[in-house]
């Protein structure tokens, strides 16, 4: 299991045996290089920690302790857990400003806790093959490598298409689950319970604030966590596509450290209907040489992205089928050739400042209701403003879909086999709360929605296993929890004013950052995945959708699939590519299963 995993730590593997409790790690060494191998203790050794991840206020919370008469006996800021678990108990959790995976065994209660950080940035599994029997572990791959019997979800194939990615806590495997964000396990005598230690009360941004007011309180409580999560004793870099968001974090990390290293891809430069202009090496080349950053601009091809599928497919660890994760996993493994340990990434600020571009028109009240019309953002025979109206029309669980993700239910079912999907719920149930909105309550929670099911099961997976996959350590500034705490309390109107999106973010940083970046339209990173399917990785289409395919082999799509899919890539006023790319990736990890189990 421990092999299967040293990617994510090549420096040192622990191994720690206490009957009936035995575990391991890999470790990425970051912080406490000389003395931070694992496992970590309290002074009488009664509680062992094993833990992926960085404590960010380790320091504070280092000097509190001592003070109550501690004795810590590492420089690791993980060190703290063990201590901070004497003082507070399972209170502990809410303390920590990080992120990580944390397996705390207690020795005098013969005790394991498990946990995981408040928004997910650290992955965490669980199986429970027997009553009183638990296997944990980083990635699924380490569960393939053990003796536990696997069982394929194949509801969670049906949902794939629609995400892109497996939504938690279920897994592409039946036996396995993820201990969800900001909650604890706990496996003693008594047997196995789960808690969430996440306080349900939400601040509110007080009533005298101002708009200025809202903005300087941003800057400052960004600054702060992009500042904390330089926490490193080795190089550290940023992403940098140019766009406000990786900006922040990359003008905020040069300011406060020097010799920042940023990394950015360059490709051929399409137009996308959809997205727009591809390349956006440029915009970041213009900042980089304006804080005189140590850059790295990465230029690739279809070609250099279709070898790294079987790679992106391995470390993408479940199907996974997000196709920007391909520039990321480039990018990790340059920062690894040039030395750079540790990323920072701009990624959250769209879900917790309103940053997508459909944000503005949640707010479009419905006449009457559609519930089978398959529009969505990607229907690019309707302007923008008609998807809109259209969009608007749908129940409130529809439109969450339609404005954010991918295959539409009628989609899948014309390319999957239907005497196999007949049974499969809808993929449409995970947005089945916002039905009962009404128009004014709608578009925040729809923000909300975003942040607690889009950010982490997509935007936190891709730059984590990407990263990892390279061994390189990726941070997000904006899920610390003060920032996210912010965020909420911040009102819809707040966020977005007459179309102009996260205004405190270009209002709290406008004397920081150039005009260029301040006024740039949203884009995002964008592979033209749909004009690659056309052309250079046409073959990959093929043998997906051929007999030879595992998706075929296993029966999830018949004979008629094929001309679906080729009927799907050349329509002309929608853009299903990403839908066909996950049936690609899901085929392709289909047969690399089938490998491992068969073969």
């Amino acid at each position: 299991m421990l092999k299967s995993l040293s990617h994510r730590g090549p420096d040192d593997v622990a191994l720690y045996v206490d009957s009936p409790y035995s575990a391991g790690m890999t470790r990425l060494a970051i912080n406490g290089l000389m003395d931070g191998n694992q496992p970590l203790y309290n002074e009488n050794k009664n509680i062992v920690l094993l833990y992926n991840g960085e404590i960010y206020n380790s320091a504070s919370l280092k000097r509190s302790l001592i003070q109550k008469g501690h004795i810590f006996s590492t420089s690791s800021d993980g060190e703290v857990i063990c201590h901070l678990y004497e003082e507070k108990g399972l209170g502990l959790f809410a303390e920590l400003d990080g992120m990580f995976a944390i397996a705390l065994w207690d020795k005098q209660q013969r005790k394991l806790i498990l946990a995981r950080d408040h928004i997910g940035e650290k992955p965490l599994y669980y199986a429970k093959p027997y009553a009183k029997e638990l296997i944990f572990a980083s990635e699924i791959k380490a569960f393939q490598a053990s003796s536990l019997s696997l069982t394929l979800n194949e509801q969670v194939i049906w949902d794939f298409p629609s995400f892109l990615w497996v939504p938690e806590p279920n897994t592409i495997y039946k036996e396995i689950q993820a201990l969800e964000p900001g909650h604890f396990l706990i496996c003693d005598d008594a047997g196995i319970y789960i808690q969430s230690y996440i306080s349900s009360a939400t601040a509110l941004v007080p009533s005298d604030f101002t708009a200025q007011d809202i903005a300087r309180y941003t800057s400052e409580i960004v600054t702060q966590a992009v500042k904390s999560r330089l926490m490193a004793e080795v190089p550290v870099g940023c992403f940098l596509s140019g766009g406000l968001d990786s900006s922040i974090v990359t003008a905020l990390s040069s300011q406060a450290q020097n010799g920042i290293h940023t990394f950015s891809i360059g490709f051929e430069n399409l137009i996308d209907p959809y997205h727009g202009n591809s390349d956006e090496s440029q915009q970041a080349k213009f900042l980089a040489d304006k804080l005189g950053t140590f850059h790295h601009a990465i230029h690739v091809n279809a070609q250099d992205f279709k070898d790294l599928l079987p790679q992106f497919c391995h470390f993408g660890d479940q199907p996974f089928a997000v196709s920007s994760g391909l520039g990321i996993l480039k990018i990790a493994q340059k920062a690894k050739e040039v030395g750079v340990k540790v990323l920072l990434s701009g990624d959250g600020a769209d879900e917790f400042f309103g940053g997508y571009s459909w944000y503005p028109y949640q707010q479009i009240s419905r006449n009457t209701l559609h519930t089978i019309h398959e529009i969505s953002f990607a229907s690019i025979g309707l302007s923008l403003q008609d998807r809109a109206k259209a969009i608007s029309q749908l129940t409130r669980q529809d439109q969450a879909l339609a404005w954010h993700y991918y295959a539409h239910e009628n989609e899948k079912g014309r390319l999957f086999n239907k005497n196999w999907y007949v049974d499969k719920l809808s993929s449409n149930r995970y947005f089945g709360s916002l039905n009962t909105l009404n128009d004014d309550k709608f578009p925040l929670a729809f923000l909300e929605h975003d942040r607690i099911f889009y950010f982490p099961n997509e935007m936190l997976t891709k730059v984590d296993r990407m990263c990892m996959a390279h061994s390189i350590e990726s941070r997000v500034p904006f899920a610390s929890k003060a920032v996210t705490d912010w965020g909420r309390s911040l009102p819809y109107s707040a966020l977005m004013q007459q179309g102009i999106l996260k205004v405190p973010l270009r209002e709290g940083f406008k004397d920081l950052l150039p005009q260029e970046v301040l006024t740039r339209p949203k884009h995002g990173f964008n592979v033209p995945i749909d004009h690659w399917l056309r052309h250079s990785w046409f073959d990959l289409l093929q043998h997906t959708f051929s007999e030879q395919s595992a998706l075929f082999k296993r029966g999830y799509i018949d004979k008629s699939s094929s001309q679906q899919a080729l009927k799907m890539l050349n329509e002309k006023h929608k853009l299903h590519g990403h839908t066909l790319f996950c049936f690609i990736m899901l085929n392709m990890w289909l047969e690399n299963e089938y490998n491992r189990n068969y073969c």
